[in-house]
């Protein structure tokens, strides 16, 4: 299904995601905190992408990516004009992570997770909280080996219909969906995502620290 897809944010995410996105036929609409590189970007996704304001970017998209750090996330949907519903009934993807650099702790208040302040943040949106677990270049053209089983994303979400159009685009960039639970699992994954950014800035290899379980499947 050929998806309108707003992508807010301009950096190294933006871009992978995006190119997979635009080589599966999705139309991209890119928007930054700077025009310029927004522009800069969707030049080189070719001609599916175009630069848009936030806003437009996503009152005109099926489905948005929220790639910006943790700590642009409200300027950026204040831009977008989310507190004003202009997510309403859309699939935004969060894979932020707020986490100390090169600790893995999470910076959030107790329970909290970003994906439910990006809620809060948005009325109406349907948060899937996605591709936070792996680094950006997981997703470019050189890691893509057709050789090797493609990885499993895990993601978690309130609505049905947002995990369905997420897990879309989770197959288009080569990979394999995994819901594991409503967004109140949010947390567990960021959670997650801290224990390999701590064990990895640390120097250990945290795949040596999972157990290699067979699924019931196997």
């Amino acid at each position: 299904m050929r998806m309108r897809i707003g992508i807010l944010g301009t950096g190294m995410l933006a871009e992978a995601l995006g190119r997979g996105w635009a080589a599966a036929g999705h139309d991209l609409a890119i928007a930054g905190r700077s025009p310029a590189k927004a522009q800069h970007l969707a030049d080189r996704l070719g001609p599916r992408a175009r630069a848009v304001t936030p806003r437009q970017a996503v009152v005109d998209g099926d489905a948005v990516l929220l790639a910006v750090s943790w700590q642009g996330v409200e300027d950026m949907l204040r831009s977008a004009g989310a507190g004003d519903g202009t997510l309403r009934g859309k699939a935004l993807i969060d894979p932020t992570n707020a986490v100390e650099h090169g600790v893995g702790v999470l910076l959030t208040g107790p329970g909290e997770a970003m994906a439910d302040r990006i809620a809060r943040l948005s009325p109406g949106v349907h948060v899937v909280k996605a591709f936070n677990l792996f680094p950006t270049d997981q997703w470019t053209e050189e890691s893509q080996d057709g050789d090797t089983p493609p990885v499993t994303v895990a993601m978690c979400g309130d609505d049905p219909g947002a995990l369905r159009v997420v897990g879309e685009l989770v197959r288009d960039v080569g990979a394999a969906p995994f819901v594991v639970g409503a967004l109140d699992r949010a947390r567990q994954l960021e959670e997650v995502a801290g224990f390999i950014i701590g064990m990895a800035f640390a120097g250990a290899d945290p795949n040596a620290a999972v157990p290699r379980v067979p699924s019931a499947a196997a």
